[in-house]
């Protein structure tokens, strides 16, 4: 009988600050536990959804990443080629910017031979998808994604308002430059997490929950953990991590789906538990620890918003959209009451729809109505006069990864000022697009309410021009952007080494 494969293992450390050296020295000695040494291209993937003031708590610390780097260069016997770490952040801003902003760039200037790579700004492989349910037959991610051996997850301990909680599977987002990262960000996005699986498995996860974040995911509210979670399977570590917090991992669909797939085990009888913290220990540190997932209706319940949502199209067999727009404007509200502690007291009375709902809006002359997301449908009147707001949604099986067009930040700007610009004087506005991102519905309310605007920077400005500078050099070079296109699908080198087969 061939031996018995051992379980995976989960490491539970106490860690009360963002020391480097103590970071260090807690992760080289999970390596050692786990008997892992770096090797060929090792890639530390951080999350860096957003940084700067407001958003201190969003993002994997740089403390925390200089000591996980420490760790791997302490235990490299020469076998690693390429150290290096990679992101792609949130919300459409450079990922050089948020980079900067939360001292991550200045932590990687101490570490000189550590290669920095903004996914956004790499050439992005196809990766095809052969499993059974898959959402579609390829997708794209970053080539230092792709060509990485040893790769290193260091996500921060957050909750979620679309997924519930954001640790190792749902980090995944973060490998896919923004046109990508959007294709089935909607109903299916858990789906798509758990997709996302097969481009790579981690060898090594190192969570941040030294100060880990409640109730939301841009901005969320600290709560200090003391701990560090290491692991070496990605399902088990969620798993446990879940637990920590009183959710059960079966009862997280994209977890429960990759489970589902092979990718590790979610029962604890199934996974070994160590370090000088206790599960129960843990799970004490984080009691009343608060998720975010909420339906628009309840989340506006008390404000001068009032939301409807209808289900999405039939064919996406759900009554609400969990993973798209309705979360989205959530977090742009809590983004705006960070940077504008009038927010609440400024926003006039509006509505926003999303869906196709049926009912009648509780709307009074002057008064403002944002119909959300192309799947947006409503047939009524407002006062007098009778509108008809149409279903624009497009099939996912007509959305190409190959001929997608992405936005950056300057065309949300330029779109959303030309929507409302046409809409003066009206009492509603549609806004486009599956999903409508955050940054969008944000510059909608900034104009409603005159609200001060988190996404105007100079700083933001000066790495903007530095991406657009370096991508059109790229194009000028002969560097592609996107790999040849569907004549040549699955033709990538790099392809063929990093399919994924699920553990059994």
């Amino acid at each position: 009988m061939p031996a018995a494969q051992p379980k995976p293992k989960v490491i539970i450390r106490h860690c009360d600050e963002y020391d480097p050296q103590r970071i260090e020295t807690i992760v080289r000695e999970a390596m050692e536990e786990l008997g892992l040494r770096p090797h060929g291209r090792t890639l530390v993937k951080p999350n860096v959804v957003c940084a700067g003031e407001g958003f201190d708590h969003a993002f994997t610390r740089p403390e925390f990443v200089d000591g996980v780097l420490r760790a791997l260069q302490g235990r490299d016997d020469g076998q690693m080629t390429e150290l290096a770490v990679g992101e792609r952040c949130g919300i459409t801003i450079p990922t050089r910017y948020a980079f900067d902003q939360s001292g991550m760039n200045a932590m990687l200037k101490k570490h000189r031979k550590v290669k920095t790579y903004y996914f956004e700004e790499e050439v992005q492989v196809e990766i095809p998808y052969t499993h059974p349910s898959r959402l579609r037959d390829y997708v794209f991610t970053p080539e230092p994604v792709a060509k990485a051996d040893f790769f290193v997850n260091c996500p921060k301990f957050k909750a979620h308002p679309w997924t519930t909680v954001t640790f190792g599977n749902k980090q995944y987002i973060g490998i896919q430059d923004d046109r990508h990262r959007l294709i089935d960000h909607d109903t299916k996005l858990e789906e798509k997490i758990a997709d996302l699986q097969y481009i790579i498995q981690p060898q090594l996860l190192a969570i941040d929950a030294i100060i880990a974040g409640e109730g939301r995911m841009l901005t969320p509210i600290p709560k200090r953990l003391n701990l560090i979670i290491l692991g070496n399977n990605q399902c088990a570590f969620d798993s446990v991590c879940c637990r920590i917090i009183g959710v059960n991992p079966f009862d997280v669909p994209h977890i429960r789906l990759a489970h589902e797939r092979g990718f590790g085990p979610l029962a604890l009888a199934d996974i070994e538990l160590s370090g000088d913290v206790t599960l129960d220990e843990a799970k004490e540190r984080a009691k009343g620890f608060k998720v975010g997932l909420i339906r628009v209706e309840k989340y506006f319940e008390g404000t001068s918003i009032t939301a409807y949502a209808g289900p999405p199209p039939k064919s996406e067999q759900t009554e609400y959209c969990w993973g798209g727009c309705p979360g989205a404007i959530e977090e742009a509200i809590e983004m705006l009451r960070v940077f504008d502690a009038e927010t609440d007291k400024k926003l006039p009375r509006m509505h926003v729809v999303f869906g196709n709902y049926q009912g009648e809006l509780d709307w009074h002359p002057g008064e403002r109505v944002v119909f959300i997301g192309d799947c947006a449908e409503f047939k009524g009147k407002l006062g007098e006069e009778l509108i008809e707001v149409d279903n624009l949604y497009r099939p996912r099986n007509t959305l190409d990864p190959h001929t997608v067009q992405g936005e950056d930040i300057l065309d949300k700007v330029r779109k959303t000022r030309k929507l409302l610009k046409a809409a003066k004087g009206k009492p509603y506005l549609r806004l486009t697009g599956c999903p409508v991102s955050v940054a969008e519905q944000l510059m909608v309310l900034v104009a409603i309410g005159g609200l001060n605007d988190p996404m105007i920077d100079a700083a933001g400005v000066k790495n903007f021009l530095a991406w657009k500078s370096r991508m059109l050099l790229k194009r000028m070079t002969g560097q592609k952007y996107q790999q040849p296109g569907p004549t040549q699908r699955g033709a990538a080198a790099p392809v063929q080494s990093v399919g994924v087969t699920p553990a059994q």
